[in-house]
Formats: C-alpha cells, sequence, structure tokens
C-alpha cells in the first residue's frame, strides 16, 4: 500500500512539473549577437505614456450618448496617428504588458515566483539601447528596465511605494506627481548644462509610467465616474 502511494505521488509530480517544462518556458535566448539596422531612425527622441489599466475594449467603445470616453486619443488614432492593441498571456499582472511593450516579448514566467517585484532573468529592452533614458512613475514597474542595464543611462524617478493605497479616494496624485516632476526636470535643464547637452543627443527615452487609472480601478471598479 504505501509503495503503491509513493508510486502514485511520484507520477503526479512528474505530471506536475511537465506542465511547467511544457508551458512555462522562458521566451529568452541569450548568447545571441547583437543586431543594428542600419535605417535612420524616425525621431530623435521617444516620449512614453503608459496609461495602466486603460482597457481596450472600454478604450474603444462608446458610451450610452455615444460619445468616447477618450475624444482625445480617439481622435488621433483615427486622424493623425497609428496604433495597435497589445496582448499578455498567463501567467500575468500588470508587467507582462510593459514588458511587452518595451523589451518586445512576454516577462520570462520565473518572475511569476518572485511576486512580479523583479524579473529574475536580465534582458535587454529599447530603453537599454538608448542613448539615454528618463523614467518616472511607480517603483514597483521603473527599477525592472535599469536593473543589468549597460552602463549609467537609465535615470528612474519613482515615488514611494507607500503612495501606491489601492484603497485611497482618488489615486489621480499619482499621475500629477509624475507630471509635476517632468515639468521640474525641464525647468532644471535650462540651469543645468550637462543635463541640457544630454537631453539634445539623439536616441532619447522618456518614459511616463501613469498609475492612477489602475489604482482608481481597483479602488472604485472599472467604470467608476
Amino acid at each position: 500500500m504505501l509503495l503503491f502511494f509513493l508510486v502514485g505521488l511520484l507520477v503526479h509530480l512528474v505530471f506536475f512539473g511537465s506542465i511547467f517544462d511544457i508551458y512555462f518556458t522562458s521566451p529568452l535566448v541569450h548568447g545571441t549577437t547583437p543586431q543594428q539596422t542600419s535605417l535612420p531612425s524616425p525621431a530623435k527622441r521617444l516620449v512614453l505614456f503608459v496609461a495602466d489599466g486603460l482597457r481596450a475594449d472600454t478604450f474603444f467603445e462608446l458610451d450610452e450618448n455615444g460619445i468616447s470616453r477618450a475624444p482625445y486619443l480617439r481622435e488621433i488614432i483615427q486622424n493623425r496617428g497609428s496604433w495597435g492593441v497589445s496582448h499578455t498571456r498567463v501567467p500575468t499582472e500588470s508587467r507582462p504588458g510593459h514588458v511587452a511593450l518595451i523589451a518586445g516579448f512576454y516577462e520570462d514566467v520565473s518572475a511569476v515566483a518572485k511576486g512580479w517585484k523583479e524579473n529574475p532573468v536580465e534582458f535587454d529592452s529599447v530603453f537599454n539601447e538608448s542613448m539615454y533614458t528618463w523614467s518616472w512613475g511607480s517603483p514597483d514597474i521603473l527599477p525592472m528596465f535599469a536593473k543589468g542595464a549597460s552602463g549609467d543611462h537609465i535615470f528612474t524617478h519613482c515615488y514611494s511605494a507607500s503612495s501606491e493605497d489601492f484603497a485611497s479616494e482618488d489615486a489621480t496624485e499619482l499621475d500629477t506627481w509624475v507630471f509635476d516632476n517632468v515639468k521640474n526636470f525641464f525647468r532644471s535643464a535650462r540651469n543645468n548644462q550637462t543635463l541640457f547637452k544630454k537631453l539634445n543627443e539623439e536616441r532619447i527615452v522618456f518614459f511616463l509610467h501613469l498609475l492612477g487609472l489602475d489604482t482608481n480601478g481597483h479602488a472604485h471598479r472599472p467604470g467608476f465616474q
């Protein structure tokens, strides 16, 4: 009886482990030769806004009066800009969307063991390939793109972790903090020649991570007005 139990337990453990081996495999390939394109870049700098928690279905559909909930952005994608939909897959929190946008792949599945507090596997990203990157926002998101970067060219500015209160009455102050600090950053460049020179280089990235929408969604439910 004991032998039967041990054999059954072993079989179940093998089956359980095979699920992770088959479905939870790393998308990263290490040791490849770095590649560069000979095509000129379409712009000298990239300004990336990420509104965390802005669901595609809610963004596209109209309200009961036939009016868009985001008229300014909707007008841009319809008349002036290019657009697409970013997809994630399980296991997922918020982070895989950021990794897909900035690094071009689904986040390494080993991050599930860390609760997405950090990515255990170093990876390349558009930030790492930039001349300089400045980012503002959540301490849970920004540091993962600076960790493992080659050189000292990715600068992160984060508010305190205690500010991310999912029960707060109004979390828009997180986004206000981002915009206020970006304004102060550019004001300071007027009197800082070293910083001013860096800002006028090519391949510059500004990343503004806006968590207020997502935090308000957790606190007040989706669709809260």
